[in-house]
C-alpha cells in the first residue's frame, strides 16, 4: 500500500518499493557495509550479496499510523566494530529517508546476515 502524501498541486503516492530502493542504496554507501543481503538465508546459511536493482529484496518496510519502519538486511566487512557500524548505518537512512521524501521514520532496524572480506 503506497503513501500518499496531498500537497497544493495535488496527491503524490510513494511506493513501499521505493522506499526500500532508497534505504537500500543510502545504506550500501556506509562504510563496513559490503551490501544487501535476502532477507531469508540462503541455505547452508550463507547470504545472497544482492546487485542494486535488488535492493528492495534486502529491506522490510512497514507503514505504521505515524511513520514507517525500516528493517534491512547487509553483509558487513570482516575486522570493523559492527556496532559502530551499524550505529552510524541508523542514523543516515534515517536522515535521507527523512529529507528526501519527508516521510517519519520511526525506526530503522539492521540485521548482519554475514561478514565478508572487503572487495
Amino acid at each position: 500500500m503506497p503513501i500518499n502524501k496531498s500537497t497544493e498541486y495535488g496527491t503524490i503516492s510513494i511506493s513501499l518499493d521505493a522506499i526500500a530502493s532508497l534505504a537500500g542504496g543510502t545504506i550500501t554507501e556506509c562504510y563496513g557495509v559490503i551490501g544487501m543481503a535476502s532477507q531469508k538465508m540462503v541455505r547452508d546459511g550463507w547470504a545472497e550479496l544482492l546487485k542494486r536493482e535488488n535492493y528492495s529484496k534486502g529491506v522490510v518496510v512497514r507503514q505504521q499510523d505515524d511513520g514507517i519502519i525500516l528493517d534491512l538486511y547487509i553483509i558487513a566487512m570482516q575486522g570493523i566494530r559492527l556496532q559502530e557500524v551499524v550505529q552510524e548505518a541508523q542514523k543516515r537512512v534515517k536522515y535521507v529517508i527523512e529529507k528526501t521524501l519527508e516521510i517519519h521514520c520511526l525506526n530503522v532496524n539492521i540485521t548482519v546476515q554475514g561478514v565478508r572480506l572487503s572487495k
